[in-house]
């Protein structure tokens, strides 16, 4: 063999080892330290080696080290200092005492960052930071299944690489609280896709947030150990760690949702009281042609996600700048949702504009669906 022929051949090799890390665009990070956590208290996941080995392999080929422990004495201030950010790989229970969880503290407030995978979401309930950090502390778990999921943010690090949906299978962990109010939700769950799900429809499952000048990231992928050899779910990884670690920037604010009954004006809208709703309001008594007016900022509009129940015909969400004839910005499909008491999340591209935002109602006769709240995403 010529030494050409030699170079193509091992050229071709290296790139396809290269697939499972999805990993050439951050080749020039500089170099950093990773440390994995993977202590248990509780539920321990058989995926856990898979979920470290990831991590490991993901940084030989991105530039950083990775140390992984179940020692949880590294929690000094010393022992954090030398770490971009942390893992924690499906952690479960009470696994820090007070001093660590003082020291972990101040190393996040500090500009640390934070990777929860899965089961980190089952962890440290009696430690309020620590539920600021998650974002949502685990409730309960279908079977594992095969579910959609709606991808709300294509530009962050971690999710740039998906598409607007994505079918994969994993536990679908439900949460305590949603965390929509206090995270940048990345991706969230279509519960009509599978069986289980307890989130009136609006189920995040992947989000970040910034706490002072620290940055945290959560994931609730990974269960399962089919999970880790995962191109698509090794990449969110990365991302998650390269922006934690400062390697990257990513949107990860908190957008303000807006209540569907709080319009500006509106023609034939009218609001209704459902329980479910949050704030048990919604603009309701939808017919074909309505609208309803909000103001709202509109530059660098990328995205909106709108809760929505239908127990009639569902239909179309147009969204236009300036007048109900206005410059058409994106529309979302509303589908019959099996009940007005019934919420479902749906998402969408949109275009940037100039307010007031009209929302313009299409579908075919009357009483069409109700919008709960929006959330314009940027």
């Amino acid at each position: 063999m010529t030494i050409r022929s030699w170079l193509a051949a091992a050229t071709a090799g290296l790139i396809v080892a290269g697939t499972l890390v999805a990993a050439p665009a951050s080749a020039a990070d500089a170099p950093y330290k990773v440390l994995v956590f993977s202590k248990t208290a509780g539920f321990r996941h058989s995926s856990i080696p898979n979920g470290i080995a990831a991590v490991q392999a993901l940084g030989a080929a991105n530039n950083f080290t990775v140390t992984s422990t179940e020692d949880a004495a590294v929690f000094t201030a010393a022992g954090l200092s030398q770490y971009q950010t942390v893992v924690f790989m499906s952690t479960t229970g009470d696994v820090l005492n007070d001093a660590q969880q003082t020291a972990f503290e101040a190393y996040i407030r500090g500009g640390g960052g934070y990777v929860g995978v899965h089961a980190a979401a089952d962890t440290e309930y009696s430690w309020p930071f620590y539920g600021t950090l998650v974002g949502a502390w685990f409730s309960s778990h279908p079977a594992i299944q095969a579910a959609t999921v709606n991808v709300e943010d294509r530009t962050h690090p971690a999710t740039a690489h998906l598409g607007a949906t994505w079918t994969r299978t994993d536990e679908w962990y439900n949460y305590q609280t949603n965390p929509r109010s206090s995270a940048h939700v990345l991706a969230s769950l279509n519960e009509s896709t599978y069986s289980g799900g307890t989130m009136n429809g609006d189920h995040p499952i992947t989000w970040c947030k910034t706490i002072d000048s620290g940055r945290s990231f959560y994931t609730g992928f990974g269960h399962t150990e089919e999970s880790y050899t995962d191109p698509a779910f090794r990449s969110l990884l990365l991302g998650a760690i390269r922006y934690t670690a400062r390697r990257v920037d990513g949107n990860c604010s908190v957008a303000a949702a807006m209540q569907g009954e709080s319009f500006v004006s509106t023609g034939g809208v009218q609001i209704a009281t459902h329980a479910p709703a949050v704030g048990g309001r919604t603009a309701g008594y939808i017919d074909n042609g309505d609208w309803a007016s909000y103001t709202a900022d509109l530059t660098s509009v990328r995205g909106v996600t709108v809760r929505i129940s239908s127990a009639g015909a569902g239909g179309t969400i147009e969204f236009r700048s300036g007048s109900t004839t206005g410059r058409l910005l994106g529309s979302v499909a509303v589908p019959n949702t099996g009940g007005w008491e019934t919420f479902r999340t749906v998402t969408a591209s949109l275009a940037s504009g100039t307010g007031p935002l009209f929302l313009v109602f299409r579908g075919n006769g009357g009483s069409l669906f109700d919008v709960d709240e929006f959330t314009l995403t940027r």
